[in-house]
């Protein structure tokens, strides 16, 4: 780490809770921005998502390194006044909440901008502050059943089925996080700031905008992209199996001993196999049965066919090739033990990070660092701490 990453010196206020927001801001934080994650007495309700270990879970882990905690009451008029002075004092403000509800506590663009005319202001929502569904709650499944993410991960029998994480809301902080970056930028060479809106359906629908254009441009029937790319069962497990060209094809069925597959007419050929898909699904499945994955890894790779065994997470992590990259570093984490965390692109590693990158902070654990930061005596911070304004250390 040095003084000269890009975000060095920027000061960040997330006043975002759950996963989108706090991912755009954390990612802000592992460049080097000053992070301040403003959370309620209590805690961001992102901190009770999955199984607890102390005040934190994965997620509130995995989606806050890096960042510095202050607990603020917004209801009570000195905790909204320290959230006003910090707005002040930011480059950047990110917020997550449905439309008006910043406006109620006076922390919206405008009074934002008033205060701090060169602010970049991310709003980031579910639906958008405009249309018949703005106002309504929302969660990652619920935007994936209505972006149509949901028909691209159908079960066998054809129902569509949730993607078991929360893909969108990933997504969606990594949006968020490319349009901050890109107006910081904007803000170093022309010295203006600016409002930015991230919705989840938005991001939804850019993750999927080649499978929306192919559903336009086909009249909803878009077809595979090629054939076959399956997951097939093998005599002791699955493995992905990926023959995008003529020639992995043929390769294909050499390796099952099917030379004839190959040279069925009804299979000659792209749109052929695709049309005719589910026989020679049929045909490969059979085949895949009859050996073990290993066997069938090894035929496959040393054909030139595109393959790779369906691993657990476990498998994931103790594959020489995770190792070699060094993908998943194991750091001590307080309260938690020793966690796996995955390195983000374009990072440093962690050994040369200060340890607070890859930790995410306690509720309020930095309220009175920062308050003495921004001008509050000590007497003040007791007074507010003793009416429960804040909360913390």
């Amino acid at each position: 780490m040095t003084d000269k990453e890009a975000f060095s010196g920027i000061r960040v206020l997330d006043l975002s809770q759950g996963i989108a927001g706090p991912h755009s801001a954390m990612l802000l934080a592992q460049h080097g921005a000053d992070v301040i994650k403003v959370e309620p007495i209590a805690g961001d309700w992102g901190r009770t998502l999955g199984r607890p270990y102390g005040q934190n879970t994965a997620h509130s882990i995995a989606f806050n390194r890096g960042k510095r905690s202050i607990a603020l009451d917004l209801t009570k008029p000195r905790g909204l006044e320290v959230a006003r002075k910090l707005m002040k004092l930011s480059d950047v403000v990110i917020e997550a909440f449905r439309p008006g509800v910043m406006a109620k506590y006076g922390l919206a663009y405008e009074e934002a901008k008033s205060a701090n005319p060169g602010i970049i202001y991310l709003s980031i929502n579910g639906f958008g502050s405009q249309g018949p569904n703005a106002m309504l709650p929302v969660t990652d499944a619920v935007i994936q059943a209505f972006s149509g993410l949901m028909t691209v991960a159908r079960s066998s029998d054809g129902v569509p089925n949730r993607l078991t994480m929360i893909p969108v809301d990933v997504v969606t902080g990594l949006y968020a996080f490319q349009a901050v970056a890109t107006a910081l930028v904007r803000k170093f060479r022309f010295g203006t700031g600016g409002y930015i809106e991230a919705s989840l359906m938005q991001a939804a629908a850019a993750f999927q905008a080649a499978k929306i254009m192919e559903y336009h441009l086909e009249g909803g029937e878009p077809q595979p992209l090629y054939s076959p790319v399956a997951t097939m069962r093998t005599s002791d497990g699955y493995l992905n199996v990926t023959a995008m060209r003529e020639q992995h094809f043929v390769a294909l069925c050499e390796v099952i001993g099917r030379p004839d597959v190959a040279a069925n007419p009804v299979y000659q050929g792209r749109e052929l196999r695709i049309k005719n898909e589910a026989s020679l699904l049929a045909i490969l499945r059979t085949e895949f049965a009859k050996q073990p994955t290993a066997y069938w890894a090894g035929k496959l790779t040393a054909a030139g066919v595109m393959n790779a065994p369906v691993q657990t997470y476990g498998d994931f992590l103790d594959h020489p090739q995770t190792k070699a990259l060094s993908t998943v570093e194991y750091v001590e984490h307080p309260g938690v033990g020793t966690i796996a965390v995955a390195q983000i692109p374009g990072t440093s590693p962690f050994a040369s990070q200060p340890i607070s990158r890859s930790r995410s902070p306690l509720v309020g654990e930095h309220t009175a660092g920062i308050l003495g930061e921004i001008g509050y005596a000590e007497s003040e911070i007791l007074a507010m701490q003793t009416e429960g304004s804040i909360a913390g250390r």
